[in-house]
Order: C-alpha cells, then structure tokens, then sequence
C-alpha cells in the first residue's frame, strides 16, 4: 500500500462540500478526539460537516470540546462528497455508519495500526505513531493549517489515551514533540488529565472490584483474565464506555506477560481485549487468528460463541504463544 500525501488527502477534503467524519464502534478518545479535531478545522473552512460513530458520544468523553457533535449515524443513506474514517483498521468496524452513506463519496482512511490493509481511495496509514492524533498533528503542520486551542485539546487527549498518558511502546521525541505543541497551542493539561484520568463514575469502581475478585491466572501465572457477563453487567448497572482501562489492572501484574478480558455481548459473540507487555507474544497476530486485529501489543477481535467457550480457546491459543 502507497500511502497518499497529505497534500492530496488536504486537497480532496477542501474541494468537498458535503463531508461525513466516522471512526471505530466502542470510540475511544484517539477516535473521538481525532474526528473532533477533523472536523473543526472542516467547519472553519466552511464545510458542510457531520461527525458519526456507531455507538454516539460516550458520557465518559463530554470533557472534549464540541462532543455535541458526535451522533449516531441515521438510518437511511445521505449523499456524502468524502467519507474520512479515523483511527479505524477495517472498514467494517465503522459498523452501522456505512447504513448512511450513499455510493458515491470518496472514502480516506488515516490510521497508526498495523493490521490496516488501505480500504479507502486515499490512505494514509503510518503504525509507527502510537495515535491517530499525532498523525492529524502532522497534517495540520505539513500543510500550515492553525491549530486552535480546542483542536489541540482534542488532539492531545487522543494522544494522551492511546500512548497509556505518554507510557506505551511507540511514544518517543516525535510523540512528546506534538504534545509540547499542543500545550502551546492551549491545552490546559491539568485540567484535562484530572477530566481523563480522575473522574470516573463510582458503578465503574465497583466494576474494578468485580474485575480484581474475578481476575484468573493462567499458563505459569504469566496470563491474567477476566470476564463479564451479560448478567454481571444488569446486576452492576454498568455501561460499555466503564469497561475502558481496566484490562491495565491486570497487566501490571509483576511476572505477567499478557492480560485478556473477555466480554459477553447481546449478539452471541464475545468481546476480546488483548494486551502484552512482551514484543514477542504479538496479541495482533493472536486475535487475528479470530478475525480481529490492532497493535502489537494492544489488540481484539469479536468471536462468536459462549462466554465459557471463547475464553478457553483465546487463552489456549495465547499460551501457545507464550510458549
């Protein structure tokens, strides 16, 4: 795959009218704030903008600047110029987005992860940044482009998220670069990572509680999991978007290589998250054993099955690796 230059990905956004930004189903904060910071710079232009993720605006991100924006796709096709999909690895995980999106728009694809074979008729995929957000940083300096304030907050969030808060495998002097950037832009980085890291719901708490109580050790002790189920979920009062971040519990764990956490969901398949602390157990190359995909060492897939019946095969499979 040849990816396209920003220069030509620039020009078809600012010869476009009608302009649909979309990212992943289950958005985390490099989706959003990337489709946020996106689609400010579009709206400055004067485009006609419409920002769409499967499962909305989560509570958990209304610290972002004009999360407003973010909406459920509709149910019946709009003409659309271009489509961008941000921080999406396969296109079908824009999920019930594409139900709104008439034939013919031009579709640019900008994404950091590895598993991303270049779906769009423009890509730009480059998995040696640890986020979406710091490619759009590039872009936007490549071609001149002003960064307000509330773009670089939502870049530095996306940023910020997905590096672990500047921790993960991939942040380096370019990463720390746009972060300083961004602070110079008008990030207030106080007040945005105590919005990020320290203002969580208190069900969430009880979730963690369940999490570490229910917390398995397998294959020598160097595999930590665990699992909710669609009945824990009721009792709990829990919401998708409180799931975030716990899997690093358990990958903390001195002596664990690898941490899994397994979700039931209403389809009959199973949502796995994957992590590694250890380049030689590649969790991407695990889940993609099961149709899914990601980083290296962050990765997840949705299998088909029982709660009881994935977990045992995602694990045999992942200390086979081990091994």
């Amino acid at each position: 795959m040849n990816n396209s230059t920003f220069a030509e990905i620039a020009s078809a956004l600012e010869g476009a009218e009608e302009i649909l930004i979309a990212s992943h189903q289950r958005p985390d904060g490099d989706a959003l704030g990337s489709t946020l910071a996106v689609a400010l710079w579009l709206r400055s232009l004067g485009k006609k903008v419409t920002t769409w993720n499967e499962d909305g605006m989560p509570e958990k991100f209304h610290y972002l600047p004009w999360h407003q924006m973010v909406t459920v796709p509709a149910s019946s096709p709009r003409a659309f110029d271009v489509v961008v999909a941000l921080d999406n690895a396969v296109k079908n995980r824009l999920g019930t987005v594409w139900n709104g999106v008439g034939a013919s728009a031009l579709l640019i694809n900008i994404d950091h992860h590895v598993t991303n074979q270049g779906y769009g008729d423009l890509n730009h995929v480059d998995p040696s940044a640890p986020a979406t957000g710091q490619i759009l940083y590039e872009f936007f300096l490549d071609r001149d482009i002003e960064i307000t304030s509330d773009m670089a907050t939502c870049l530095f969030a996306a940023i910020s998220t997905d590096t672990g808060s500047f921790q993960y495998e991939g942040t380096n002097q370019r990463t720390f670069a746009a972060a300083s950037a961004l602070v110079g832009a008008g990030v207030d980085v106080a007040g945005l990572s105590r919005a990020l890291y320290e203002d969580y719901p208190r069900r969430r708490l009880e979730l963690l509680r369940h999490a570490l109580n229910a917390a398995k050790f397998t294959c020598d002790d160097r595999v930590a999991s665990f699992s909710l189920s669609l009945e824990k979920v009721k009792e709990l009062g829990v919401i998708p978007e409180d799931n975030e971040g716990l899997i690093d519990h358990l990958r903390a764990v001195e002596g664990v290589v690898a941490a899994v956490f397994f979700e039931e969901l209403e389809d009959g398949k199973v949502r796995v998250s994957a992590r590694s602390k250890d380049p030689r157990v590649n969790v991407s190359e695990i889940c993609g054993q099961f149709g899914g995909g990601g980083h290296p060492l962050a990765a997840g897939a949705r299998i088909a099955g029982s709660l009881v019946e994935v977990e045992t095969n995602f694990l045999e499979a992942i200390c086979h690796a081990i091994k």
